[in-house]
């Protein structure tokens, strides 16, 4: 795929398309497993030599390149294959490996070679010791992923990046360094983003490998690549009740941790300073005002919402997915938003806060659905931007946690709300049936159903 990439964006003459390329590929990839097959047995056999259990080397000579091998075709196998055919003990070896038994040998091999594999059959029929471990459970499976499937895990994580670049405001993607974002820092609808995505001549080739289909759409594609690799902000929407319990407990965790951190940054300041204390000082607060501070308890399968999110997060909760979710939230053309998870959570809280503002002043109205759970995703990131981001800034009159913290409340009072019912904002229940599909297959080729509310009908990626 690299190779490939770079080959057409660096314009090289005869370059092949994608398809031929990994057709190539694959050849090169069948053919050096066979490869690998053959060599394998020749160790194995070689192995019983040098432990005495053959009278006669059953190997080819050192300087001879053994001819392919391909599963199903070595001795074992053919042995094995025999002894079923001769209604002997059924076996699944064979299904389970994706294999033909065949109880002639291969043909195609050359006599010398031919000729050898039947010494090696007549060694497993008359030598007890040989025929012991010439035994499926004794030999290597090369029980690989297939072809297939490795193809399109590489394509899937090819589009991904290509996506990603998207964002890449600092290089970051690449390894020349240089930006390749198309988009300003904030949140993108699935929609624009399949608009960039139709510009890049390797995404739209690689997309129609993937699917196999000329004329897929790409809106479509987009929306199934970044939903698989998005997990919400908001915790109620990633956890399950149990999972929920366990996350009460880590931000609690959080919270003593924090607590350190403030007096250890006192351990920093001037001696002079009124706030200071000296490190033995700084750990008799901490034994006094905190104390030992317990382990969180880790997160089961059992514990997120969608299996995603636990293939995302593991045990530990620990943000691996590629985009930002904000179920219950749609960009102007209806289609859902997301951001990119490379943002730190100022940049995040900015980019909602921005949105926050369009949505006020022109995509929607003050009484615009959307505007609640902004809210609530904002309050979400506020203890990590305070954490990490705890300095004054210009652009916000002070630490912009007091600022968004501000924002959040006076949004909050004007529509009769409480900071608690922020943050216990979930989508309404909706049941996703074949209409809903199709309203949002409509939405994500940019076709606005008439009267339909494009912040919540249709929208089911925060149901849990």
């Amino acid at each position: 795929m690299a190779r490939w990439a770079a080959g057409v964006a660096a314009g090289t003459p005869g370059q092949p398309s994608l398809k031929d390329s990994l057709a190539t590929a694959a050849e090169e990839w069948q053919a050096t497993r066979r490869q690998q097959i053959a060599l394998q047995e020749e160790l194995d056999w070689q192995a019983y030599s040098l432990y005495a259990l053959l009278d006669e080397s059953l190997t080819l000579p050192l300087a001879t390149t053994p001819p392919p091998v391909d599963l199903g075709e070595r001795a074992f196998e053919i042995a094995l294959a025999r002894r079923v055919a001769a209604g002997g003990p059924a076996t699944t070896w064979f299904e389970r490996h994706g294999s033909k038994p065949l109880t002639e040998i291969p043909a195609h091999w050359p006599a010398d070679y031919r000729k050898l594999i039947q010494k090696r059959l007549d060694s497993i029929e008359s030598n007890p010791n040989v025929k012991l471990i010439e035994q499926p459970e004794y030999k290597r499976r090369w029980n690989t992923e297939s072809w297939a499937d490795r193809q399109a895990t590489a394509l899937r994580e090819f589009l991904l990046e290509r996506l990603e670049r998207l964002f890449d405001h600092d290089g970051r993607m690449n390894d020349s360094g240089g930006a390749t974002a198309e988009f300003p820092i904030g949140l993108v609808s699935i929609g624009d983003l399949a608009t960039a995505a139709r510009r890049d001549r390797l995404f739209m080739e690689a997309a129609e490998v993937l699917t196999g289909d000329v004329a897929f759409d790409a809106g479509v594609l987009i929306a199934k690549l970044v939903e698989e690799e998005s997990c919400p902000v908001l915790p109620q929407l990633r956890y399950k009740p149990t999972g929920a319990r366990k996350h009460a407990e880590w931000q609690g965790v959080w919270e003593l941790q924090r607590k350190e951190d403030a007096i250890d940054a006192r351990s920093a300041l001037p001696p002079q300073h009124p706030q200071h204390l000296s490190p033995e000082q700084a750990a008799e607060k901490k034994r006094t005002d905190i104390g030992d501070i317990p382990v969180p308890p880790k997160y089961t399968s059992a514990d997120f919402a969608k299996p995603g999110y636990w293939r995302l997060r593991g045990k530990l909760d620990v943000p691996k997915e590629r985009f930002v979710a904000l179920p219950g939230i749609a960009g102007p053309d209806g289609t859902p938003l997301y951001a990119w998870a490379g943002l730190n959570h100022l940049e995040l809280a900015k980019a909602i806060g921005d949105f926050y503002g369009l949505v006020q002043t022109e995509y929607g109205g003050s009484d615009d659905p959307r505007l609640v759970p902004l809210l609530a995703n904002l309050s979400e990131l506020l203890p990590w931007v305070q954490q990490w981001h705890p300095e004054t800034l210009p652009d916000y009159g002070g630490p912009p946690a007091d600022f968004y913290n501000q924002f959040i409340r006076d949004e909050a009072a004007a529509r009769g709300l409480t900071w608690a019912d922020i943050r216990a904002w979930t989508p309404p229940a909706t049941t996703r049936g074949k209409r809903a599909a199709k309203k949002t297959a409509k939405r994500v080729k940019g076709k606005q159903p008439e009267n339909e509310d494009p912040a919540t009908d249709g929208d089911d990626e925060g149901e849990v």
